[in-house]
């Protein structure tokens, strides 16, 4: 199925979940924060949360300055 990450297109398989996403991207370690559809999804839901076909997904991780 597709999905948008961060707009740009992406096929992965039925049931791939936010969990996966985020071990794909290579944002285990690090903060982060998922919007599925405009809708904030938890990190501690990630590993229920599975994509739909078509889905728009905006991940963002902190990064430490001063």
């Amino acid at each position: 199925m597709q999905i948008f990450v961060n707009g740009e297109s992406r096929n992965v398989a039925d049931g791939f979940t936010a969990t996966q996403l985020v071990e794909e991207l290579g944002l285990t370690d690090r903060r982060v924060a998922m919007e599925v559809n405009l809708d904030i999804v938890t990190r501690s839901r990630y590993s229920q949360h599975t994509f739909k076909e078509g889905d728009k997904i905006e991940v963002v991780h902190a990064i430490g300055g001063g």
